[in-house]
């Protein structure tokens, strides 16, 4: 498991150290690919200035989408860069370092987006990089007022991004652990049925082994069936197309 980051910077107000601490404790057993973003968000929100929003962006591939938020502003704002191609978040997200909007009025990138950021109600934003892993992201707050955003509130939003890149990737190994077991699981259950399948073709045929299994076999051809719903069929009703 990767190591949570070390603590937020002097200037850091006390509530903002106080919410680091309890991402920086989550039990990830008790959470998904969805809680761990969202409970990010929601504790970005509070120590930013007042009437922020914020958003996780994830990228997989080429494909961008909010995996969390705080207000409609925010996945909103988000959406817009998804449709436009470009933007804060997104350059964050993919270039790896921190992109700000100082004052949207006067924003001379990505005019199409800016003229919509303004409309919407915002006039400054700032979006960080979310280095998790397999997965790429940008943490993202957008502010209703110009130069909304101190060298402190940039500060923190960086340890926010840190904890959060480190709980996403080990969300992420987590949650892949889980689905291999699954997936061990149902192959464990399908042998099982399977063998009970040939058992009951054993008996009832007096045949061998590889026997039953190659009937099982010619069904699912001529059927186009997979031979685990074949074998359920006839372990649970006795039934069998020869």
């Amino acid at each position: 498991m990767a190591s949570v980051p070390g603590p937020v910077g002097s200037r850091s107000l006390p509530a903002a150290q106080t919410a680091l601490d309890e991402l920086g404790h989550l039990l990830l057993g008790d959470e998904s690919m969805h809680s761990v973003p969202q409970k990010v968000v929601d504790l970005v929100k509070p120590v930013m200035p007042a009437g922020s929003e914020a958003s996780i962006t994830l990228l997989r591939g080429d494909r961008a989408t909010t995996a969390a938020y705080t207000g409609q502003l925010a996945r909103d704002l988000d959406e817009l860069q998804y449709e436009w191609g470009y933007g804060p978040c997104l350059e964050a997200a993919i270039g790896g370092e921190p992109v700000e909007i100082v004052d949207g009025r006067e924003e001379l990138r990505w005019p199409d987006y800016v003229r919509l950021f303004v409309d919407r109600g915002a006039l400054s934003a700032i979006a960080v990089p979310v280095p998790a892993g397999v997965l790429s992201g940008g943490l993202n707050v957008y502010a209703p007022m110009a130069r909304g955003f101190t060298d402190n509130d940039k500060e923190v939003l960086t340890q926010f991004a840190s904890y959060a890149a480190v709980a996403l990737t080990n969300m992420d190994a987590l949650q892949s652990a889980r689905e291999l077991a699954e997936h061990f699981q149902a192959a464990m259950e399908f042998r099982s049925v399977i063998e009970q399948a040939k058992g009951i073709l054993m008996e009832r045929e007096k045949v061998t082994s590889d026997q039953a299994f190659r009937m099982l076999a010619e069904v699912s051809m001529r059927t186009n069936r997979k031979v685990r719903h074949i074998a359920e069929t006839l372990v649970l009703t006795g039934e069998f197309e020869r």
